[in-house]
């Protein structure tokens, strides 16, 4: 149950065409409290809820339950959660042992392409495609629960 991930920017749409799944997202949160998130999604046709604990101090590392729920579940829960509903499209793409996802978000956080990379040891080497920018791994303003709070369209440079 503990989800290792690395998280990047995306600086190019040639993800796309490598894509073998694109599926739309929509998402909220119960609760946004860092020690314990509580999010709920519907992906495509499937409902889930999941848990997240505090991130390690690299970011890299984490506590992660999911259940699936039913889509009605999910769009009852979803009127219960904290204000800033993320919209997003996932792109899958296989590249050697790993599979990226690619998010492509809409909404107040248009504009913002995120990829992550599931990993089953924090020091595993992995593959990096061209369209990979800046790695943000740890970094807060760039977690889902944090882009519904504040969202990048608000963030200045």
């Amino acid at each position: 149950m503990i989800e290792i991930e690395r998280k990047f920017l995306v600086k190019s749409d040639d993800y796309k065409s490598e894509a073998s799944t694109k599926t739309r997202i929509v998402q909220g949160f119960l609760n946004t409290d860092p020690n314990r998130t509580v999010r709920v999604r519907i992906k495509g046709d499937l409902g889930f809820i999941t848990v997240k604990g505090k991130s390690n101090v690299t970011g890299t590392s984490r506590f992660e339950w999911e259940k699936e729920i039913s889509v009605e579940e999910a769009e009852s829960l979803l009127t219960l959660c904290e204000k800033g509903m993320l919209n997003k499209t996932r792109y899958e793409i296989a590249i050697g042992n790993h599979v990226y996802e690619v998010d492509e978000f809409y909404g107040e956080n248009e504009g913002l392409t995120v990829a992550e990379i599931e990993l089953n040891d924090e020091n595993e080497t992995f593959q990096k495609p061209a369209w990979l920018s800046t790695e943000v791994t740890g970094e807060v303003k760039y977690y889902n629960s944090q882009l519904s709070k504040n969202p990048f369209k608000n963030w200045v440079d």
